[in-house]
């Protein structure tokens, strides 16, 4: 089967690739898109849906969206939705506002959450989540991954998801639970 991933971060088409072995995985670039989808819903399904429905209606092909972020209990969920743009700046400001909004906490749990949607032209639609739980570190550690993987220690893994392989991210990680339920669901 041909999906477009309705995203234009090549991190995450390069996990999806590696998730969904069975599957050509076309970039949004590769089928034709080049718009840029707000992002307007208040969860993480809610915009993983804008994205593939918008995607599969430009195309005509099958789109494959996600929306994911990291939640802290101690902020109340936060980032959240707004994980990417959570500073206002990149990755590397991101991870500085999430310290700087941790200091002085002592309960540090927070989860990564990934909701994925596949849209087909024909109307059907499939939905599924994951969850990765662990805690923010007071410091970065490791240098592979992306994103918030520097402070997000696993618990599963007993090790950040910048310290660990694509293949033990991938076995734990929020994207690759949610992708994996998807695929049980095709």
């Amino acid at each position: 089967m041909r999906l477009v991933a309705a995203t234009g971060n090549a991190h995450k088409v390069k996990e999806i690739r590696k998730i969904l072995k069975g599957y050509e995985i076309l970039t949004a670039a590769e089928a034709g898109f080049f718009e840029d989808v707000e992002e307007t819903g208040t969860t993480f399904l809610e915009n993983a849906l804008i994205k593939a429905r918008a995607v599969c209606s430009a195309t005509k092909l099958p789109a494959l969206a996600d929306d994911s972020g990291l939640c802290v209990d101690a902020l109340g969920g936060e980032p959240g939705v707004y994980s990417a743009r959570y500073s206002g700046g990149g990755s590397k400001e991101n991870r500085a506002l999430l310290l700087k909004n941790l200091q002085g906490v002592k309960d540090r749990r927070a989860n990564f959450c990934c909701a994925v949607a596949l849209v087909f032209p024909d109307g059907r639609e499939l939905t599924a989540e994951g969850r990765s739980y662990g805690e923010i570190l007071t410091k970065e550690r490791g240098n592979g991954g992306f994103g918030y993987d520097p402070l997000f220690f696993s618990d599963d893994l007993n090790k950040t998801f910048s310290e660990a392989t694509e293949e033990e991210k991938n076995a734990v990680s929020h994207r690759g639970l949610a992708l994996r339920a998807l695929e049980k669901l095709l």
